[in-house]
């Protein structure tokens, strides 16, 4: 039994130069994933309670609007959580 299923889709152009740049840019590994990608965060935005959404819109507004954090990179945010952790073990 297979996993997949196949679906003949038609897409904008500028819709289709989205996947393909994402695709190019190895964001995914194909075109099929890329769409797959897209429809599981639609079917996930359609299941958000409209509440939740729109605190999710407020906080991401209120995050973007505080400036710049304080990391600069993952690493870093990973390296002070580490720190944490190992201050909390002591």
């Amino acid at each position: 039994m297979s996993d997949t299923s196949e679906l003949h889709i038609v897409l904008k152009p500028a819709i289709a130069d989205v996947v393909r740049q994402a695709v190019s840019r190895g964001e995914y590994a194909s075109d099929s994933e890329a769409i797959g990608a897209a429809v599981l965060e639609w079917r996930l935005r359609r299941a958000l309670d409209p509440a939740d959404a729109d605190t999710i819109c407020r906080l991401w507004d209120e995050g973007r609007a505080s400036g710049p954090g304080r990391f600069g990179s993952m690493d870093e945010i990973k390296q002070a959580a580490r720190r944490r952790l190992a201050a909390k073990h002591c």
